[in-house]
């Protein structure tokens, strides 16, 4: 035991290491991108067909999707898409991973302190290990440039809370699901205002410049697009059909050649996707009404918003009929938070978004035809992924119950003038 205690020792300092870490962080890229690009399973399928020729269309076509017709996606989420034909479609998945490579390096930048003391590489660490649990998804959809740009925005909402507001809702036109920070942010900060100006006025930034580049009503299209979607395999309210299939055959797996998803068709699969979205709303209610309700008894600002972004973030994913694989990503800005805010202990919404990424990607993207098959062992492992969903959105139910019960003594950081030495949620350099 005394000869490990030396050890431990020297590898926790090895650990603490700016450079260990960026050597790390590098090593995980090359590898994930070399996965992305070479794998059988196609994990880059996404970019390198989907994306890519939508952007072939526009440019050689000039038909936008999302001005001249319906999309799937918020417009802003062309730029990137744009952004990775800059040296040719004939690279565009490298570029494509260039792009996320650096917008993960700032935000990793950021993360561990530019010009300071290592005292967040914990967190660092954490998400050096999320990503590959994760896997190749991590870095191959849309959703890996949303999450970098959030986690800055959550990085900076203290200090520059209206670029926090501008970052939030590009990221959001790109992908919705960011705009469930910015609510985290109106309930629990008191300096909510300009984080909410900031968000509107880029908003409507963005409404007006794709009215006038004539899309019309498509600018709203990702709304009815997705509303008007059948159920998804991956997605938590899919997993009894999934069952069914695979006792009774009763229900059928088919691809939707317009969504370009994998979905379920059975007994009541109708009636429960009509019911989803409106369930959907109802849980992002109740849980904003115990984020109200903790920040009326008092409940400090750096304590309550990872929990109440969390909650707003895991019930997006669990109760939705999509059930994309990627969605996981969006996990870590919240718990990356909590971690950081360091009010209360977030180990256990940490360990528990790391086992959700290890479960995803033992679904996918390599074991996914088995999956389709029905393979019993893939579906105990996507039911114990849909069900840690569950177990995590009730561990953040419970913690803003609580803060609503006691409130919290101290004042906060991100709210006011507070006792501790150090700003939350900040990490500027």
């Amino acid at each position: 035991m005394t000869r490990r205690r030396p050890a431990l020792a020297a590898l926790a300092a090895l650990a603490e290491r700016r450079l260990v870490l960026w050597a790390a962080f590098a090593l995980l890229h090359l590898w994930l991108g070399l996965v992305n690009l070479t794998s059988p399973s196609l994990p880059l399928g996404d970019v390198s067909w989907v994306y890519r020729g939508w952007i072939e269309r526009a440019v050689y076509s000039d038909y936008w999707v999302g001005i001249h017709a319906e999309w799937v996606y918020p417009i802003l989420a062309l730029l990137p898409m744009l952004a990775a034909a800059v040296a040719g479609f004939e690279y565009y998945s490298s570029t494509w991973l260039t792009l996320v490579l650096a917008l993960n390096a700032g935000a990793f930048a950021l993360l561990t302190g530019v010009g300071r003391t290592g005292r967040n590489q914990g967190a660092a660490w954490w998400w050096l290990a999320f990503l590959a649990l994760l896997g190749p998804i991590a870095i191959g959809r849309l959703d890996a440039v949303t999450v970098p740009l959030a986690l800055v925005a959550v990085l900076w909402l203290r200090r520059r809370p209206a670029v926090a507001g501008v970052l939030l809702a590009v990221a959001a036109w790109m992908k919705v699901w960011p705009a469930a920070l910015v609510l985290a942010a109106v309930v629990a900060l008191r300096d909510r205002a300009r984080v909410l100006v900031a968000a509107g006025v880029t908003s409507l930034l963005v409404l007006l410049i794709a009215q006038l580049y004539g899309s019309g009503l498509h600018v709203f299209s990702f709304l009815t697009t997705q509303a008007d979607r059948g159920m998804q395999i991956e997605a938590p309210v899919a997993t009894p059909w999934l069952w069914h299939a695979l006792a009774t055959g009763g229900t059928r797996i088919y691809y939707d050649t317009r969504i370009l998803t994998f979905q379920v068709d059975g007994p009541g699969v109708g009636l429960a996707a009509s019911l989803v979205t409106p369930a959907l709303a109802l849980a992002v209610l109740a849980v904003l009404w115990l984020g109200w309700r903790a920040f009326r008894a008092g409940a400090a600002g750096e304590e309550l918003f990872p929990v109440l972004a969390l909650a707003l973030v895991v019930s997006l994913v669990a109760v939705n009929k999509v059930g994309s694989p990627q969605f996981v990503a969006w996990l870590a800005v919240p718990v990356l938070a909590g971690t950081l805010a360091r009010a209360r202990p977030f180990r256990v919404p940490a360990a528990l978004t790391l086992m959700l990424a290890g479960l995803t990607q033992i679904v996918y993207p390599h074991l996914y035809g088995a999956l389709l098959a029905l393979h019993p062992l893939m579906l105990v492992a996507l039911t114990m992924r849909n069900l840690l969903y569950f177990v995590l959105l009730a561990w953040a139910v419970r913690e803003l119950w609580r803060l609503g019960a006691r409130g919290a003594q101290e004042g906060s950081v991100l709210a006011g003038p507070s006792r501790n030495s150090e700003p939350a949620l900040t990490l500027e350099p």
